[in-house]
């Protein structure tokens, strides 16, 4: 029923392709800087500058996502990440690729993708009536997960077929179709403010909101300390642990059961409407913890897999309760 609002079907669509190549592209990004000669350090290292780019530039996107039109915020950044992503693609495909290039290139997609994630995120708002607000925002995680389940299952063998440098072709491609269907949304944009003010000023506004809300910033310390200790297991040690143990395609495989256990926990969320979201989100992100302790403590693939799927389980359970909350109790001015 969701898919009848127009702007909607757009808005998933888009989000859906680029979640698609970006699953792929990190695990082909980890194995192109290990066959450049690339330490685990080196790969640390590519891994932080991206996510260091995001972290700065996301404050600014959520200040530009509240002053301009979300949907051109949403198309600028990905045609501009085709644009990045296809210049690794050929500088891994011609062999010209270096590391400190691919470092380079990172924290330029992480700053485009902080740039759009923050309108991204406020835009389902504006595609649905409030009745459908809950559906779409677990229909529209679902869609992505869906996606992400497809890219992480075939990345690890596109990489092993047909090198890095072509699976982030596939990437680039992604964004491409992502920014037209982003281009043909239509919706108002946000309210204008009463009385121009710095952007500093608006951030220090988006911080008050934050500290209005006790839920909000204790779960915001949450999520520092769960990405301070396992993002880099994740995103560093996960491919090489794997890799070594089981083939570089069991690392594509542990990621989408990962994706899987977000599709379950999608379906559930459909139809299981907890009195104290939250809470019971919480709780249940406790179950993280089986993917990274089965990465160090198991020599067997299936371990791993279950480890992966509860860990995608709980925390997609949590995530769209999340998203609910966000979405249902912030002011539209401040919601990017």
């Amino acid at each position: 029923g969701l898919l009848r609002h127009r702007d909607y079907r757009l808005l998933v669509s888009g989000a859906t392709v680029s979640s698609l190549g970006g699953s792929i592209a990190p695990v082909a990004l980890a194995f192109g800087v290990l066959d450049l000669g690339g330490s685990a350090t080196d790969l640390g290292l590519v891994v932080a500058a991206y996510a260091l780019a995001e972290v700065v530039t996301v404050l600014f996107g959520g200040v530009l996502g509240d002053r301009l039109p979300r949907q051109v915020m949403m198309q600028g950044s990905s045609a501009a990440a085709f644009l990045t992503q296809g210049v690794v693609a050929v500088a891994l495909i011609g062999g010209w690729a270096s590391i400190p290039m691919l470092t380079v290139m990172g924290i330029a997609n992480g700053c485009l993708g902080a740039l759009a994630g923050p309108s991204s995120s406020a835009m389902t708002r504006q595609t649905v009536p409030p009745a459908d607000l809950a559906t779409a925002v677990a229909g529209r995680r679902l869609c992505q997960n869906f996606a992400q389940v497809v890219g992480f299952s075939v990345a690890g063998v596109l990489v092993a077929a047909f090198g890095s440098g072509w699976a982030i072709a596939i990437d680039a491609a992604t964004y491409a179709v992502a920014a037209v269907c982003f281009g043909l949304i239509r919706v108002a944009a946000p309210p204008a403010p009463e009385t121009r003010s710095s952007m500093l000023s608006d951030l220090g506004a988006g911080a008050a909101e934050v500290f209005r809300h006790t839920w909000l910033w204790l779960l915001i310390g949450q999520a520092l300390l769960y990405h301070l200790f396992f993002g880099g297991v994740l995103g560093v040690l996960g491919p090489i642990v794997v890799g070594d143990s089981f083939g570089r395609a069991a690392w594509g495989w542990a990621l989408a059961a990962l994706m899987v256990g977000f599709i379950v926990g999608g379906l559930v969320s459909l139809r299981w409407r907890p009195r104290h979201g939250l809470y019971a989100g919480t709780a249940l992100l406790s179950l993280t913890a089986a993917f990274p302790l089965a990465m160090a403590l198991s020599d067997q693939l299936w371990p791993l897999l279950i480890g992966a799927f509860l860990h995608g389980f709980g925390l997609e359970l949590f995530s769209v309760n999340w998203d609910l909350s966000i979405q249902q109790n912030v002011a539209e001015d401040k919601l990017a």
